[in-house]
C-alpha cells in the first residue's frame, strides 16, 4: 500500500515538472504594430484611429517627455526653429507622416487653428525616413500654413515622447510646459479645450 502511495506522489511530481518546462519554453506572443507600409495601405480607409509604430532603436530615449521640453529643428524652408523662442505662446507640436492616414485627416484643423488664434502656433514634425524635397512636393498637394521639419526616426526629439504611434500630438503652454500628450487624431476643439483646462483663454477668446 505504502509502495502505491509513493508511485502515484511520483508520478504527479514528474507530470508537473513536465508542465512547468513547457511552459517556461514557450514564448510570449508578440503584440501586433503597423508598419508604415500597412498605414499606407490604409491611406484611403478609417482615419478615426492611431497608426501604431514598430519600435525603434531609440524607444528608451524619451518615453514621457521632458516636463520642460526643447526643441530645435531646421523647417522645409530652411529657417532654424527654436521652442525656447516661442514662450508666450501655446505651441502645438505634432508628429505625423505621410503615409499615416489620421495623421493627414488632422492637418486641416490644426492649419486653421494655426492660422485663426493669435496665441496658439503649430510646428509638424515628419516622423518618416524621408528627403526636404520629397516632402516639399507631397505638401505642395496639401498645404498647411504652419512650418514643418523632417526628424530622424532613429534618434527622435528626446525631450517628447517617443511616438509609438501616429499621430502623436504634444501641446506646450506659454511657459514651456509640456501639459498634455494626445496619441491618434486631435480636433481644433480638443485642442483648445486643453488650453482652457490648463489655464489658457477659452475656445475662441483671444490669448
Amino acid at each position: 500500500m505504502h509502495f502505491r502511495h509513493a508511485l502515484v506522489a511520483c508520478l504527479a511530481l514528474l507530470l508537473l515538472a513536465a508542465c512547468q518546462r513547457e511552459d517556461a519554453q514557450s514564448p510570449a506572443s508578440p503584440a501586433p504594430a503597423t508598419t508604415p507600409e500597412a498605414g499606407a495601405d490604409a491611406a484611403g480607409g478609417d482615419a478615426g484611429t492611431a497608426t501604431t509604430l514598430p519600435a525603434s532603436p531609440a524607444a528608451a530615449a524619451a518615453q514621457g517627455g521632458a516636463e520642460f521640453p526643447g526643441l530645435v529643428v531646421t523647417t522645409l524652408d530652411g529657417a532654424s526653429y527654436d521652442l525656447a523662442e516661442r514662450r508666450g505662446r501655446w505651441v502645438v507640436v505634432n508628429f505625423w507622416a505621410t503615409w499615416c492616414a489620421p495623421c493627414l485627416k488632422e492637418m486641416p484643423e490644426l492649419s486653421a487653428l494655426d492660422a485663426m488664434r493669435e496665441h496658439v502656433e503649430v510646428i509638424g514634425l515628419a516622423y518618416e525616413d524621408t528627403d526636404p524635397e520629397t516632402l516639399r512636393m507631397f505638401l505642395e498637394t496639401r498645404p498647411v500654413v504652419y512650418p514643418v521639419a523632417i526628424v530622424d526616426v532613429y534618434d527622435p526629439p528626446r525631450d517628447f515622447p517617443t511616438p509609438r504611434g501616429l499621430p502623436l500630438t504634444c501641446l506646450v503652454a506659454p511657459d514651456g510646459r509640456l501639459v498634455k500628450t494626445f496619441l491618434g487624431p486631435v480636433t481644433a476643439a480638443e485642442l483648445e479645450q486643453a488650453i482652457e483646462a490648463a489655464g489658457g483663454p477659452a475656445p475662441g477668446q483671444p490669448g
